[in-house]
């Protein structure tokens, strides 16, 4: 699959020199196997079925992140939208999951009792922690890997993806509307709250690098989930 160059920075120019400075973490992110496996329809019904239970797991560790952030927000704004994507997380994005699996024979309740693979315990464990030690913006860094590199993957396949790839649905579930208006969303709450936090020029701060480094570091990870997903069970 011709993985097109389209990167939008969901209106913001910090996530984009975040995504930026990532350099070939973020390209082996959005381009890995498991991706490209989604689009042409070749990766293993399994493998996807295991990443969709993991994912499950993932997304609740995710949302309790988001709802950090409204304890950590700093403004209505940032509450606002921080609960807002609480709710996209919980209300939208986990009943895809849900669907999926249970055409599997997998029930909601096996989701929530799934036990979590060593990837997800430190994806998960990492982000909480940044958002437990440090601030608003700290969380956002580590969260927006996640939100902003489906969008962008979302797009992407939407483009180039085969026309009988059995994934159809979950690639427009994040090149659809409702998902991208939470990308730019969330872009723009980072812009307002690297803004209010480091002034009219982050790239000159003191905590600039070790924002950058906190973001590489969950497109890593990112990149770690994929490789457990197309691992599967073994």
């Amino acid at each position: 699959m011709n993985m097109i160059s389209t990167r939008t920075d969901f209106s913001s120019p910090v996530f984009a020199a975040w995504r930026d400075a990532a350099g070939d973490d973020w390209t082996a992110y959005i381009g890995h196997e498991f991706v490209r496996g989604i689009g042409d329809g070749s990766l293993p019904r399994a493998s996807f079925v295991h990443y969709l239970v993991q994912d499950y797991v993932f997304l609740r560790h995710f949302a309790r992140a988001w709802a950090l952030a409204v304890v950590k927000a700093n403004s209505r704004e940032e509450m606002r939208i921080a609960a807002l994507t609480v709710d996209a997380l919980v209300n939208h994005e986990l009943p895809l999951h849900v669907g999926i699996c249970a055409e599997e024979g997998i029930s909601e309740d096996a989701l929530f009792a799934a036990e979590e693979a060593p990837e997800n315990l430190a994806y998960t464990r990492f982000v909480l922690d940044a958002g437990h030690s440090g601030d608003f913006l700290d969380l956002m860094a580590v969260l927006s890997p996640c939100v902003m590199g489906y969008g962008e993957i979302g797009t992407r396949l939407a483009a180039t993806a085969a026309a009988d790839t059995p994934y159809r649905p979950w690639i427009d579930t994040y090149a659809g509307q409702r998902y991208q208006d939470v990308c730019h969303r969330v872009g723009r709450l980072i812009e307002r709250a690297a803004r209010d936090r480091l002034g009219s020029v982050p790239r000159e701060t003191a905590r600039w690098q070790h924002l950058g480094r906190q973001f590489r570091t969950a497109t890593r990870l990112e990149a770690a989930f994929w490789q457990m997903g197309l691992r599967g069970h073994a």
